[in-house]
């Protein structure tokens, strides 16, 4: 505790952090536990015992630390559970809160967990004016305003309102002076403040802002890509990641089979697949000869041969469950067997179908009708064109999607990533399909994802589109316009 004389003095208290729960074992030990990490203290004793269930209840002061040791067994023992609370600090496991007399200001929330997780403390330059960091998360979580940042494993949990504007504030720029004003506190409190703020990297200098901006490697990074991929791979926090099934108790899952209206299928044929690979060519020669193909014959491609195409790419049979989750086999590997993605053809040209858009039954081996042709289809249609540099239309165009409660059900924190590298796997699986077949292939980097929801009728949040891979007949060699 401390405070400028005649001024409100700053205090701290701590809790248990609130991802963490307490057990207690029938041995008498008790056990700190969080997602995969714990820590277990054999024979605490009274004095400990009783600080770490207040911990795990309210928030403690370290006057109360003295006051619940002391009086549950002498001044001797205030000591070792102080030592205790360092350590348990240290380490990440608890939460602080920093307050002006009983006005609580913010609170600081470790992400990691262990000895060196926490970030340097970093003190505020006095006249330095600080300004909101590039990368910095504003977030409503707890029944407050959470900012976070992915450079730092400490968020700050904004308890007192007027911190929000602080922040906002701190867009162009704030000093010790005006975070006092905003907040109506002392200079000291103020600063202490800042001190937090640039700790947890939310306020950064106006040269480290220029740096994040304008500087490798942090010039690199979009916000959203760089807090994607450090909240989908562990080590630099301790958030649970995996298949930790955190939806099941919510909702039901979603099955393996994606249905549209049966009486209106288009039965696919079968393709012969003992007989496909005789005639294949050998893999090694398949992979060398991928390449993305951007010109499309004139003669389209036969409703045969893409019913070929997608049962080599897609075809799915399911195997059983997994966590009361239906799992399945497709021709490519697919997280936890779980194979969320769908693909739906928008049919440009294609000798045996109706212009529109289809999806792929890849359990019933069929196609679907979803939507007649129509302006969002052109839209899709001259997108997927243009990111293509085709010199003509696509003949078709195969919009992959995600059914993401499927794949969000069993898995947290890794999700969205998880969804990605599949579309790649798939992507992959389409190249050389459509290689060894002898068709042009070709990957898009982005899709009209507005269109084809307009066009699919599908919402953007259920089933949104991942990837986009444009499917036509090949010019057939030495023929005019050959790439």
């Amino acid at each position: 505790m401390s405070g400028a004389v005649g001024g409100p003095p700053i205090q701290e208290s701590y809790r248990l952090r609130r991802d963490a729960d307490l057990r207690l074992g029938e041995d008498g030990s008790l056990t700190l536990r969080q997602t995969r990490f714990q820590l277990t203290l054999e024979q605490p004793g009274m004095g400990r015992r009783g600080l770490l269930l207040r911990l795990a209840d309210d928030w403690v002061s370290d006057v109360d630390v003295g006051r619940l040791v002391s009086g549950l067994e002498g001044e001797s023992r205030v000591l070792p559970a102080q030592l205790l609370l360092r350590r348990l600090l240290a380490h990440s496991w608890l939460e602080r809160r920093v307050q002006v007399e009983q006005r609580p200001l913010l609170d600081l929330m470790p992400t990691g967990l262990g000895r060196g997780s926490l970030p340097e403390n970093r003190r505020h330059l006095p006249g330095v004016r600080y300004r909101l960091s590039r990368f910095a998360v504003l977030q409503h979580e707890r029944d407050m305003l959470v900012a976070a940042s992915p450079l730092s494993a400490l968020t700050v949990g904004c308890v007192d309102a007027a911190l929000g504007a602080v922040l906002a504030a701190a867009a162009p720029g704030v000093g010790a002076e005006t975070v006092a004003r905003l907040l109506g506190v002392p200079p000291e409190a103020a600063g202490r403040v800042l001190d937090e703020l640039a700790t947890a990297r939310i306020l950064v200098t106006d040269a480290e802002f220029e740096a994040e901006r304008d500087d490798a490697p942090l010039a690199y990074w979009s916000p959203e890509e760089l807090r994607l991929h450090h909240r989908s791979r562990v080590g630099g926090h301790a958030l649970p990641v995996g298949g930790t099934y955190r939806l099941r108790e919510r909702f039901g899952p979603q099955p393996l089979r994606r249905r549209y209206d049966g009486s209106r299928a288009i039965e696919l044929p079968l393709p012969d697949l003992a007989t496909i690979a005789k005639a294949d060519p050998g893999f090694g020669q398949v992979v060398a000869e991928r390449r993305s193909v951007r010109e499309h014959d004139a003669v389209p491609l036969a409703v045969e041969r893409l019913a070929e195409f997608l049962y080599r790419s897609q075809h799915t049979v399911a195997v059983g469950e997994a966590g009361g989750q239906e799992i399945g086999h497709r021709p490519y590997p697919g997280g936890g067997g779980v194979y969320e993605l769908e693909i739906y053809p928008l049919v440009a040209r294609c000798a045996g179908l109706d212009p529109g858009l289809y999806h792929y039954d890849a359990v019933g081996h069929r196609l679907e009708p979803v939507a007649d042709w129509g302006p969002a289809a052109d839209r899709l249609l001259a997108y997927a064109r243009a990111a293509g540099a085709m010199p003509g239309s696509p003949q078709t165009v195969l919009v992959v999607t995600a059914r993401v409660q499927r794949l969000m059900w069993k898995y947290e924190g890794m999700s969205y990533a998880m969804i990605l590298k599949d579309a790649g796997v798939l992507t992959h699986q389409m190249y050389l399909v459509a290689t060894a077949m002898g068709l042009a292939p070709c990957a898009l980097g982005a899709g009209d994802s507005h269109a084809f929801a307009e066009l699919s009728g599908l919402d953007p949040l259920v089933e949104p589109s991942v990837a986009d891979f444009l499917l036509g007949s090949r010019v057939a060699a030495g023929s005019a316009g050959q790439p």
